[in-house]
């Protein structure tokens, strides 16, 4: 009998994985692993993340090696978050260089890369917060339709260069993130909720099947402080382009985390926190997708206890909570800045949030891309 429950469970099981499947049924085999495994990987501990962290630091750039979160702690972060909002301008050949190099390295150590698109308004080739109109001026149809196409050539040719040898480095793409929101050019009441769908579809579509990229995990990110929380799972999915154009439900959420702006108490944005990542947790369990918190932070880290308090001691107390990792924002200077550096008065808790099983670091994780095996050393 025990033996027969084994087997049941252990069907069970691969059944269970079978139906975590990307939108991407080509995807490689590398891409598929890597989903399948921030599903588990969520319900052990939550990976941490650092937007540019291998690129610069507080007062330090372009150095072997090295990232601020090292410095304090000794592990480089789980997941490297980067952007490739610049491609095709000029003098950028270098950097994009630089990037793809930092990519292989992560995979190499077997850390996860994830890439945002802040992307020049292709209207008036401003940037990404020049609000005018734009989508339908770029769907298929539209004026402008041929030249955003050559950005996204751009965007494919670049990720299609992801590599390791001739092995395709699987990345999460989080394209047109916070579109709840009203500062993009491809947010709220600069495109109707139609458009801002017609225009996920058309990229997805445009590099899984015309550009034929299999290395995508695909991320949805609205912005949590544009969410009703009477009714969050509603308000999380507007424009949401449907379950076969989206792998990872993310939240951009610095609303509940401390911003000055916000003049809750700090036990209700813990609350709210609570809400709004159950909300996210639960929406992905019943779509068979990865939920993630794709940007947070507090500036400067002016809370000392931010990353044990605030971060971790909710997602580990809420055990329904299941979201692969969190990502906080980079660290350009002493004053923008969303993880501790040497000396920062946030070091000896950041240190104590490394030192939690439950967070889990690039030294704490392994076999991301590899089927069946252990993810946590």
């Amino acid at each position: 009998m025990r033996v027969m429950l084994i087997c049941l469970a252990l069907v069970s099981g691969l059944l269970q994985l079978s139906a975590q499947t990307l939108i991407d049924k080509q995807a490689t085999d590398k891409t598929k692993t890597l989903f399948v495994n921030l599903k588990r990987i969520s319900s052990q501990g939550i990976m941490f993340g650092h937007q540019d962290a291998d690129a610069y630091g507080v007062k330090w750039k372009d150095e072997k090696d090295r990232s601020d979160v090292k410095d304090v702690c000794g592990a480089f972060p789980a997941v490297h978050g980067w952007d490739i909002g610049n491609l095709g301008k000029s003098g950028d050949k270098e950097y994009i260089s630089k990037l793809h190099n930092w990519i292989h390295a992560i995979y190499k150590r077997g850390g996860i890369s994830t890439i945002s698109w802040h992307v020049d308004n292709p209207v008036s080739k401003r940037n990404a917060w020049d609000t005018t109109r734009a989508v339908k001026d770029i769907l298929p149809g539209g004026k402008e339709h041929a030249y955003f196409v050559k950005q996204l050539d751009a965007v494919a040719d670049f990720l299609k260069n992801c590599k390791d040898g001739s092995t395709s480095i699987p990345v999460i793409f989080r394209p047109y993130h916070e579109h709840n929101g009203d500062w993009f050019w491809w947010g709220k009441g600069h495109c109707t909720e139609q458009e801002y769908i017609a225009l996920w579809k058309f990229t997805v579509t445009y590099l899984r099947d015309t550009k034929k990229l299999r290395n995508i995990i695909y991320s949805f990110s609205p912005d949590r402080s544009r969410m009703n929380l009477q009714d969050a799972k509603v308000s999380y999915l507007y424009a949401y382009p449907g379950d076969d154009y989206v792998d990872l439900l993310g939240l951009d959420d610095y609303m509940d985390v401390g911003i000055t702006w916000n003049k809750k108490s700090a036990s209700e944005q813990q609350q709210d926190f609570i809400t709004v990542m159950r909300t996210i947790s639960s929406l992905a369990k019943e779509r068979n997708k990865v939920a993630a918190l794709t940007e947070t932070g507090l500036e400067g880290v002016t809370n000392p206890e931010w990353f044990t308090q605030v971060i971790l001691e909710p997602l580990k107390a809420n055990k329904d909570i299941e979201v692969a990792y969190v990502l906080v924002w980079r660290n350009a200077n002493e004053i923008h800045h969303y993880a501790p550096y040497s000396g920062h008065t946030s070091e000896k808790d950041f240190v104590r949030f490394y030192q939690d099983e439950h967070s889990l670091f690039e030294s704490d994780i392994q076999n991301m891309y590899e089927p069946g095996k252990t993810l946590i050393k």
